[in-house]
């Protein structure tokens, strides 16, 4: 079995659904979620109306997934 990485791909905030792939398990999204908590841990800006101060990262980075705001590529191995 081989897995497929994911990037999260530092950008310009864009508009929802321009262009990027579908999270397809529930792996990816935490794979994902887990690297842009990180970024945020590191002092990259929200790009939801979060606050970053009253929210705990980890809630931040899963509301920018769900709403679309996170790009990011499947790599292949």
């Amino acid at each position: 079995m081989t897995a497929k990485n994911s990037e999260i791909v530092e950008t310009q905030q864009e508009p929802a659904g321009s262009g990027v792939p579908q999270i397809d398990s529930k792996y990816r999204l935490i794979l994902i979620a887990a690297q842009r908590t990180k970024q945020l841990q590191r002092g990259a800006q929200s790009r939801t109306s979060f606050d970053t101060k009253k929210h705990k990262a980890t809630t931040v980075a899963l509301q920018e997934v769900k709403e679309g705001k996170i790009k990011f590529k499947v790599l292949d191995n």
